[in-house]
């Protein structure tokens, strides 16, 4: 990374991390990266037990006098990005990086013109997530979820927030525990607060993590999250956030389809027993073709999609109930009042656009 930053574009990193391998990687990219260096990068320690290896040894000498270590608490990447965008100093723009990424070559040239192109109403400007997928096969489940990422709107593991907007907008929601709609909630509320949103030309490589057999029926704990979403939202928020929908339907007519036909066997009724398992089979294999076939079709692939496939719904619906106890007196945000412009005053020596 070359040069001083650009006085109009300050900026300062924030990188959230349970201290993964993965972050001197992106550390090195950051500093390797063509442009203006950030004022400040603010890594956030969010390990439960953060009296293991310091995490300034991931950090490479030429931002080691730039980078601040602070603790997170273990409570989730919101808390975590809120610790760190606080603890940045006075910058007018927050940069906000997974520690799982990796910021491209140009990525600092590209970030000075992204701001430079930043109209005075703009929130925050969103960096191009690049998923290398295998050559040579078809990609596995997983790979197919973790490339999802490239089409995400606002998606924090590459999003450049301007100071004044996090501090209007109370910064992320801390409900929001995993890496997991925080970053859509955040964006909802600054455009609601009459800002906009825009695209950035700069590009970031999110590579497909190692994940074990069961990672897909972790993430159904998401559904929690889209229950605070409705709650925060309305019923609409997909449609605004330009999020996928989801099977959360399918999967609670699945698991209904199956509880309904152990409660028919055991009050003695296996006619509408049966009936109801075939509901639940066929709704298990419908759902478990639509993953196997896009896929690699090897035995383990197919294996694992057999067995997950069979957990998913009951894990989903389970999930869902939970958010719903958890988020029940969630009041939603207010509404917003007045034209959808907002005259925020321009930072001192920034330009209006011409």
């Amino acid at each position: 990374m070359t040069g001083s930053p650009a006085p109009n574009g300050e900026y300062a990193v924030v990188v959230p991390t349970l201290g993964r391998p993965c972050l001197a990687r992106c550390l090195r990219a950051l500093s390797e990266a063509d442009g203006p260096g950030p004022a400040r990068v603010v890594v956030v320690d969010d390990r439960p037990d953060p009296a293991g290896a310091p995490l300034t040894a991931a950090v490479p000498p030429s931002l080691r006098t730039r980078t601040l270590v602070v603790p997170g608490g273990a409570r989730g990447p919101a808390a975590a990005r809120n610790t760190g965008w606080r603890a940045a100093g006075d910058v007018p723009w927050i940069a906000f990086l997974d520690d799982d990424v990796v910021p491209g070559p140009t990525w600092a040239d590209d970030l000075a013109l992204d701001l430079a192109g930043a109209s005075i109403a703009t929130a925050g400007i969103t960096g191009r997530i690049d998923v290398p997928l295998p050559a040579g096969r078809r990609p596995t489940d997983w790979e197919r979820n973790t490339a999802g990422l490239a089409r995400a709107r606002w998606i924090t593991a590459d999003m450049v927030y301007r100071r004044r907007a996090l501090e209007a907008a109370g910064g992320f929601d801390e409900r929001f525990r995993r890496a997991f709609r925080e970053d859509a909630d955040l964006a909802l509320r600054v455009l609601d607060a009459g800002w906009t949103l825009a695209e950035g030309r700069r590009t970031t490589t999110h590579p497909v993590r190692p994940a074990g057999r069961w990672v897909s029926v972790r993430l159904q704990a998401g559904n929690a999250d889209d229950v605070l979403m409705s709650r925060l939202h309305g019923r609409d928020w997909w449609r605004r956030a330009e999020a996928p929908r989801g099977r959360l339907p399918g999967h609670l007519a699945v698991t209904a389809a199956g509880l309904a036909a152990a409660a028919c066997a055991l009050s003695g009724r296996p006619r509408a027993a049966a009936v109801c398992l075939g509901g639940w089979l066929a709704g298990t294999a419908e759902f478990a073709l639509a993953r196997i076939l896009p896929g690699p079709r090897t035995r383990e692939e197919i294996v694992t999609m057999a067995l997950t496939s069979t957990l998913i719904p009951p894990a989903a619906a389970f999930h869902w109930l939970r958010g719903h106890l958890r988020h029940r007196v969630a009041p939603p945000r207010p509404e917003r009042a007045g034209p959808p412009a907002p005259a925020h005053p321009p930072a001192a020596g920034e330009r209006l656009p011409s």
